[in-house]
């Protein structure tokens, strides 16, 4: 009766969603009372999908299988928290959780957006909803969650081993967040275009959304990236997998927009190319979502291989994409194009940085789907991997963040390159230095490490630049610097962590690329190897039983430089459902750095081990948690709430004066 009931609250909520959509987009003007009806609406459907979706919970953590779904992705041995996750370990479960997430959002702004003028709220409720009924329909219809079995399996297949683990249980939802808030800044751009309120206002509103988005969407990738590098036994944190492709594009877009809004919230300027940038940043979620779905790719990111479902998919983003920008490119020329500035100003500075992530997004964009393009159209299969990616990127980022710390010290309108140079002296010399000393240290040799390793100082040093500038520290009594520290307003330090995140992150990514070393051997129980001044003994061997797997696990006994000593468990293991192996590699931390070990197959009487020493590799998740943590800070600065002022109305698109 649990699934008939989440069955039920899915198709009431898709109805609603339909019926609101008509009432926000077709009767936007109505006013105060159409826009608490859709307040209403808003919160109905974020409780008759998180009916449904609790069905689906209960389903799997009572393992039953007569709901088709548990049957095909769930076992009654599986541990709770990967009953719970199987739920979205699927194409049609996960397609509940985006429904789920994508309703939480209009139900947020039906809760802080009240003070948005009733107009702009009714068309982005009438936008949300829309979203909603549209992927309510093509669950429903495609991709039907509540399917029953008339005879029940005693037990369920099971779901891929690989994706019993926390890492798993944790991504989609983080990952989801951030691909659908930013639904909520396509639903803005539309609002925007339709009723002609686009202004630093509707920058102010959007900002917030925007930023919320890009959190999620940052750890997301950040736990996935986490979760590829401990879990599938490889070794590596970034493969440039099309899938992985799909969920960085937006979030380059969305990092772009975040830059474009402020623009437009301080100078009025910039407003085409900011609702481009809305509605290509979720236009590029849903590219993602095709992807995943449509049975192009083969990845163990993908859900689905149905071209049917593809093919539907397909069809809706024609339709919702190519209907904003349809849109835009009605509205767009009778845009005012807002404030004038020099080219060297801090507007200059942001369109520079703009400018490079789009084209950043342009080339990955390129690189993944060229070899699809190329094999539907003429049957030619190639493949663009790693080599491509980290030489078209990696050429793109390199200038971008030579630049990066000076914008923050460029003031708007008109700025002294010179004088932002003079005060960035001290972190430009810092940073040779540093680089220098750690070169030398590590062995100088040819390769691009050196100017990887002086970019990353570069930004995390200049990240604080504008924070010492305001301070005046070393010009005036400590007491008084530290008074103007505590002073400085949140969204200026949430600045200079942001950028010192990527800082720490790109340090990460060129210590680990440059200085990782490995080590592939055979060894018995009693026998050692060394790698890095780390001596790894294989102590023992043993056949471990799991609640769900059986283990042949590898004890080892790690004694590092110093002279400490660590046990690690390295396991292969094989599921009783499947009978599908995986890889749990053994891992120990040293500060920044880690030492990995795999355990290979069995060989007729001895075992292959493979070992890593990964210098500073935490740095890059370091680097995304406070990049993340910057985003919080943000928020919580009085000045950028989810709410606004409510403003006089204006109901005709600025024309061009």
């Amino acid at each position: 009766m649990t699934i008939e009931i989440g069955h039920f609250s899915l198709i009431l909520a898709s109805a609603l969603a339909l019926v609101s959509a008509f009432g926000g987009l077709v009767l936007w003007r109505r006013g105060e009372r159409l826009a608490a009806i859709l307040a209403q609406s808003a919160l109905l459907q974020f409780l008759l999908v998180g009916i449904a979706f609790a069905a689906l919970v209960q389903a799997f953590v009572v393992s039953d299988f007569s709901l088709a779904l548990a049957a095909n992705n769930s076992h009654s041995l599986k541990p709770l928290i990967y009953k719970i996750s199987g739920v979205w370990g699927n194409h049609e479960g996960s397609l509940v959780l985006w429904i789920l997430i994508l309703v939480l959002f209009g139900a947020l702004v039906a809760a802080f957006g009240r003070r948005l003028p009733d107009d702009l709220f009714n068309l982005v409720q009438g936008t949300q909803s829309l979203l909603v009924a549209a992927f309510g329909a093509f669950t429903l219809f495609t991709s039907n969650p509540f399917e029953r079995l008339t005879q029940p399996p005693l037990e369920g297949a099971d779901l891929n081993p690989v994706l019993q683990d926390i890492g798993l249980a944790i991504h989609p939802p983080l990952l989801y967040a951030g691909y659908v808030g930013f639904s909520i800044c396509f639903s803005f751009a539309i609002a925007a275009l339709v009723s002609g309120r686009i202004d630093q206002a509707w920058a102010r509103w959007v900002r917030p959304w925007t930023m919320l988005s890009w959190i999620f969407l940052t750890l997301g990738i950040a736990m996935g990236s986490y979760w590829a590098y401990y879990e599938l036994g490889w070794g590596g944190w970034w493969f440039w997998d099309p899938v992985e492709n799909a969920s960085f594009m937006p979030w380059l877009a969305g990092t772009a927009l975040l830059h474009s809004a402020l623009v437009m919230e301080k100078r009025n300027a910039l407003k085409i190319w900011t609702i481009f940038l809305s509605i290509i940043t979720f236009s590029l979620s849903l590219l993602g979502t095709f992807l995943v779905r449509s049975g192009v790719l083969t990845s163990v990111h993908t859900f689905a291989s149905d071209p049917t479902r593809g093919l539907v998919i397909l069809t809706m983003l024609a339709v919702l994409i190519g209907g904003a920008f349809l849109l835009f490119a009605m509205r767009a020329s009778a845009l005012r194009q807002g404030g004038l500035f020099a080219p060297i100003s801090r507007e200059g500075a942001l369109i520079l940085n703009n400018l490079f992530l789009a084209t950043a997004i342009g080339a990955i964009l390129v690189g993944t789907l060229y070899p699809l393009l190329l094999d539907a159209l003429v049957g030619t299969s190639i493949s663009v991997g790693a080599p491509f990616f980290d030489l078209t990127f990696g050429a793109l980022m390199a200038p971008l963040l030579l630049v990066l710390p000076f914008g923050p010290l460029l003031p708007w309108k008109r700025a002294d390159l010179v004088a932002a140079g003079q005060r960035l002296m001290g972190a430009a010399a810092l940073a040779v230095f540093l680089t220098i000393l750690i070169s030398a240290l590590g062995g100088i040799s040819i390769s691009l490490a050196p100017v990887g390793l002086l970019l990353g100082f570069w930004v995390l040093f200049g990240s604080f630049a504008e924070i010492i500038e305001r301070a005046r520290i070393g010009r005036i009594p400590a007491r008084e610097s530290v008074r103007r520290l505590m002073g400085l307003p949140r969204s200026i330090w949430a600045t200079a962590l942001g950028h010192m995140g990527l800082g720490l992150t790109v340090l990460g990514i060129v210590s680990v690329t440059a200085w990782e070393t490995e080590l592939v051997t055979t060894l018995n129980p009693g026998e050692s190897a060394e790698l890095a001044g780390y001596e790894i003994t294989f102590e023992d061997f043993a056949q471990v039983p799991g609640p769900n797997y059986m283990a042949d696990t590898g004890i080892f006994a790690v004694t590092a430089p110093g002279g400490q000593v660590a046990h690690l468990h390295a396991e292969r293991r094989s599921y009783v459902a499947s009978g599908m192996p995986t890889t749990e590699a053994a891992i120990e931390t040293y500060g920044l750095s880690q030492l990995y070990l795999q355990l290979g197959e069995p060989l007729a009487d001895t075992h292959v081990l493979r070992v890593w020493h990964k210098p500073y590799i935490l740095l890059i998740w370091i680097g995304t948690l406070v990049m993340s943590g910057a985003g919080v800070l943000s928020l919580t600065d009085r000045r950028l709430r989810f709410g606004a002022p409510k403003q006089a109305r204006r109901h005709s698109i600025e024309a061009a004066e």
